[in-house]
């Protein structure tokens, strides 16, 4: 006699069970997500209306595929391929950190500090996925982005993520361009931004090739400068969760003994690049703000302007002007 066909209801209770034995922060949640999206439904609230609906075979294979991948504590992200960042699609996968929601108010931070200036520059160092300097482009009117990693399989991803949000490549911009540099353009509010991205180290990937990309300016210096750099201190390697631990990239992790590291050396670098009243924007740890508002006189060309938190009230931001 055949066995009765397990329901949408039923998988979904024995998946969140099996999360919560292994682990699995947000069982229910991450559970719906992997089920909505295994059986391609436009998204988890369809599992409400399809609570009695029998799976097949076919169906039930592709479900314990995917939940197998999360009981080894794959990220959700990574498994379904893409994530939400202020409602843009990010694909995600190894080359690149996953963006956190925490993140977003980097772009509003952007936002707010560029009103009134036409065309702005923005430069973000550690562009990883892409996902800010997107948000910039399609959000801020006239931008000016120019998007640097250090690792060209990160631009790679960040490159894709562009084209998957309308910033379709120009063509005379990509044959002019070397392997590591690429433009892309979109409409925002009748007023046309772009999108390029350069390979290098912090600050040294802006050079006056990469500006006049960007800006058609070579001398053209920076409106605003974000980066969410590395910033977790190498003692806390241990303390990771192994969705972070095993899954993302350690260059976009780790910043030395207290993590600020490469937060200082990118700090350093802005004296000559950088217009008068320009701001930068760096997400850091929530001990450290205090840490780098101490030494905010070794860099006497910025004037440390705050500490600031996240939607969820953690410290996460410190910003600075150009004096």
């Amino acid at each position: 006699m055949p066995q009765p066909q397990m329901t949408v209801l039923e998988i979904l209770n024995r998946t969140k069970v099996f999360f919560e034995k292994k682990g699995i922060p947000d069982a229910r949640l991450d559970a719906e997500y992997i089920i909505s999206y295994g059986l391609k439904m436009k998204n988890r609230m369809d599992l409400y209306l399809n609570f009695e609906k029998p799976l097949t075979p076919a169906e039930l294979d592709v479900l314990r595929t995917m939940v197998a991948r999360r009981a080894t504590r794959e990220p959700l992200q990574h498994i379904i391929g893409d994530t939400s960042f202020r409602g843009f699609i990010i694909k995600c996968d190894r080359r690149a950190l996953i963006p956190r929601p925490e993140t977003e108010s980097l772009v509003d931070m952007a936002t707010d500090c560029l009103k009134g200036v036409e065309k702005p520059f923005i430069v973000e160092i550690g562009t990883g996925t892409g996902a800010i300097s997107i948000a910039c482009a399609k959000e801020i009117a006239g931008a000016k982005v120019l998007a640097t990693d250090v690792s060209e399989d990160a631009l790679a991803l960040a490159r894709t993520n562009a084209e998957v949000n309308g910033l379709a490549g120009n063509p005379d911009a990509e044959s002019a361009a070397s392997s590591t540099d690429s433009t892309a353009s979109a409409s925002s509010a009748n007023a046309v931004s772009t999108l390029t991205f350069a390979q290098g180290d912090l600050l040294n990937a802006v050079t006056p090739e990469a500006i006049a990309k960007a800006t058609g300016d070579s001398s053209a210096k920076i409106d605003c400068l974000i980066a969410n750099l590395p910033y977790i201190p190498d003692s806390e390697k241990d303390k990771l969760q192994p969705e972070v631990a095993k899954y993302d990239p350690a260059l976009a992790l780790f910043g030395g003994a207290d993590g600020l590291d490469l937060v200082r050396k990118l700090l350093q670098q802005t004296e000559n690049s950088l217009k008068p009243g320009a701001s930068i924007l760096l997400e850091i740890g929530s001990e450290q703000g205090e840490m780098l508002k101490a030494e905010a006189s070794r860099y006497t060309w910025l004037e440390f302007t705050g500490i600031h938190k996240d939607f969820c009230n953690n410290i996460r931001f410190v910003s600075y002007k150009k004096i």
